[in-house]
């Protein structure tokens, strides 16, 4: 699996406004940088990243705003030489004092610098006051790194002290290293030499930093963050950027990981009714039927889970819709949290879904707005299909330990196949579409006509005709919600999920 990292410089206590540099990627190369998009996409791009280091502190703290000793991990080994600018990004994201501001430097291709495999990454840093504070600069591991354990060795005069270290792990998500102050606001280039302690391991370092082997999705993003001064009472509003990315890291932690080990169908390939926009416009009759559908649901996050609308999205819902939506909610709720009893579901589950609820900020029995409505029934679709999910595999748990009689012959009868989706940020990764499997023989099990004509006329001759075969003959739609640039769409996969047998 590829690895995805991000570099983000914070700067605290600082209000100035976002600003954006513009740069091309060199010619003639084929690493993977987002210097060649445009820097709307870009921003997007970025929203989560910020949104997911943010919730990742809370999550990782205690009351006093310290890291738990067991989230250590998370942030490698780096934390104990930059834990004091952890310390304070902590404390100032619980105590919503301050809001967090993005730049864009411009990067410049990933290269070796030595024949030992030292990697050099080169990026320019644009002309700001922020350069006389000091930074800590961040990677992001959007994947588990590959192989095992990694040691790694930053060397850079931008750093202070100028060489670091971190330990990357299957749990490990950020790495922080801490930067030196400037004495000028001066546009600067900065270079910071990379070392692992084993070749295999500097090979899988330098494959994530530019983007790895041919056609791999890797990419490195590079941003400035930092705190801005917002005064003591301001709040973060609950906004739906925010809550998307929540419901991401919702579905990323309850869903169960299945891995198929077949190649990936790309979900836009698929046959689909047209589109749907998910809005004012909406039918109540659409509503109902999506409020109260059992109908599998999967939710596609566009282009690294970034490019939300850029306008807040409302519904219109009726008061007995209303009532209706807030009813589902609870028993949708009571079933998550059951799975979370039971042990199916990590006990992460519970805060994760309480952020979801806070941001959403809907109840039935009071007045909602538009966006608030929109956000109930997009955390609506996501419980169900939480639900269908773990139901689904009961099921097949409980086919599995069934009476079996291996003398006899398998009759015709669903079986459970799991295929892949390859998009990124669907919400699950992959659907249960179940086939048909077992043999047609008298009486058949669901069969026509024509199947028990076939069928006498192969078993009554020595033909070489076919005989009946096991196939589908219902089929379940898929329903998928696509959030991307342009806003909320249901696009409806018809004939998806076998949901029935029989002899043809």
């Amino acid at each position: 699996m590829s690895t995805v990292i991000v570099l983000v410089l914070f700067w605290t206590r600082l209000g100035v406004a976002s600003q954006v540099w513009h740069g091309q990627q060199p010619a003639g190369t084929e690493h993977r940088f987002t210097t060649a998009d445009s820097v709307s996409t870009v921003r997007h791009r970025t929203t989560c990243f910020v949104d997911d280091f943010a919730a990742a502190l809370q999550e990782a703290s205690e009351n006093d705003g310290t890291l738990k000793n067991s989230s250590l991990s998370l942030f490698g080994s780096s934390y104990h030489s930059a834990g004091s600018a952890l310390s304070e990004l902590t404390e100032e994201i619980r105590n919503k004092r301050e809001g967090l501001k993005v730049l864009h430097p411009v990067a410049e291709p990933v290269s070796e610098e030595d024949e030992q495999g030292t990697i050099a990454v080169t990026f320019d840093v644009p002309q700001s006051p922020l350069l006389r504070l000091k930074p800590v600069l961040l990677f992001v591991l959007e994947s588990p790194f590959p192989g095992r354990d990694l040691d790694i060795t930053f060397t850079s005069h931008s750093l202070q002290p100028h060489t670091q270290s971190a330990s990357i792990s299957e749990s490990t998500r950020y790495i922080l290293l801490t930067g030196k102050p400037s004495e000028s606001t001066a546009e600067q280039k900065w270079r910071i030499s990379v070392d692992a302690n084993t070749p295999d391991m500097k090979q899988n370092m330098r494959d994530s930093l530019i983007g790895g082997k041919s056609g791999s999705t890797s990419r490195m993003t590079l941003l400035l963050l930092f705190l801005g001064e917002t005064g003591s009472e301001t709040r973060h509003a609950a906004t739906q950027t925010s809550f998307l990315c929540a419901l991401r890291r919702f579905l990323d932690c309850v869903l169960p990981q299945e891995l198929t080990g077949s190649p990936s169908v790309h979900l836009d390939s698929l046959q689909s009714l047209p589109p749907l926009r998910l809005g004012l416009s909406s039918s109540e009759t659409l509503l109902v039927g999506l409020i109260n559908s059992s109908t599998p649901t999967i939710f596609s996050f566009n282009n690294w889970a970034s490019k939300f609308p850029a306008r807040q999205e409302q519904l219109a819902l009726s008061p007995t819709l209303l009532q209706e939506l807030g009813q589902r909610l609870e028993q949708s709720e009571m079933q998550i949290l059951e799975l979370i009893r039971d042990g199916k579901v990590a006990d992460s589950g519970t805060e994760r879904l309480r952020k979801l609820k806070d941001l959403c900020g809907f109840q039935r029995n009071e007045p909602a707005t538009g966006e608030k409505q929109y956000c109930a029934f997009l955390l609506l679709k996501a419980l169900q299909m939480v639900g269908h999910t773990y139901d689904v595999q009961s099921r097949l748990r409980a086919t599995r330990a069934g009476p079996r009689n291996p003398s006899g012959p398998v009759v015709c009868g669903l079986k459970s196949l799991t295929v892949s989706f390859d998009k990124l940020f669907l919400g699950p990764t992959n659907a249960n579409i179940n086939n048909c499997h077992g043999l047609c023989t008298f009486p058949l099990i669901n069969g026509n006509n024509h199947a028990v004509l076939l069928n006498s006329h192969t078993e009554d001759s020595g033909t070489d005709e076919r005989a009946p075969c096991c196939v589908p003959v219902a089929y379940d739609p898929l329903v998928v919600v696509d959030l991307n640039n342009e806003g909320s769409f249901l696009s409806i996969k018809p004939d998806m999920i076998v949901k029935e047998c029989g002899c043809r």
